[in-house]
């Protein structure tokens, strides 16, 4: 663990602190359809698989990696987002057991906290809404103008500055793709942690850099808390 303080965790949302339930990859059927990709055979199959090697990431990157064509991309993004946003009007939206509290822990100790996403904001708003998060959080940040998604540091530093956190070796991120930790790496983070509720196993996190795996986002919680009660002596 880092020598610092760590004054902001930066968390995840589908897969680290909110449940996915196969929502992504169900969105992406969806898009995929939409966009004409058949609905079976070789392009598919790789798409999809393309879809879960790249989760975390802004999912209109995604789209255009896949798509080569930015009005298809546009055209995918859409669908999927209006595929999820359907998926939490139904009631699928639920958090990961113990992240409220493991939220609230953080913030009661000292540590302020960011819920960030590959989706867009809308949809963020959206499912902030649904589990009656609007407040949980001191910031919740999505890819837009001037912000990329991950792999991409910009949301983490984005964070950082918002909430005037004076250097990423006071900060923390958690999520439970490789997209995450690489994004944690990139800005910097004194901790760059996978976590295993969600879409990526320990050995692909590892793989990927990550300097701490754990089993869910409570976890995490008392890693960074007992680090920080162990930095002030």
């Amino acid at each position: 663990m880092s020598d610092n303080l760590i004054r902001l965790a930066v968390l995840d949302m589908a897969g680290t602190t909110v449940a996915d339930d196969g929502l992504v990859v169900r969105s992406f059927e969806a898009a995929a359809t939409a966009v004409g990709l058949p609905e079976h055979g070789t392009e598919r199959e790789q798409a999809r698989q393309y879809v879960l090697d790249t989760m975390g990431q802004s999912k209109i990157t995604v789209f255009r990696a896949l798509l080569g064509d930015e009005d298809r991309a546009q055209q995918a993004n859409t669908a999927f987002e209006s595929a999820y946003a359907a998926a939490i009007d139904d009631g699928h939206a639920r958090p990961i057991d113990g992240a409220a509290e493991a939220i609230t822990r953080l913030r009661d100790g000292g540590v302020q906290v960011a819920l960030t996403t590959g989706f867009s904001g809308a949809t963020q708003e959206k499912l902030l809404a649904a589990l009656g998060w609007q407040t949980i959080a001191d910031l919740a940040l999505a890819p837009g103008d001037g912000v990329r998604g991950r792999p991409y540091p910009d949301l983490i530093l984005t964070a950082l500055m918002r909430l005037g956190v004076d250097a990423v070796a006071d900060v923390a991120a958690l999520g439970d793709t490789t997209s995450d930790v690489d994004s944690a790496l990139r800005a910097g983070c004194a901790v760059a942690a996978g976590t295993l509720t969600g879409a990526h196993d320990e050995e692909h996190l590892r793989s990927a850099g990550a300097t701490h795996v754990v089993t869910n986002v409570g976890e995490f919680a008392d890693l960074i808390l007992t680090s920080n009660r162990t930095v002030k002596g």
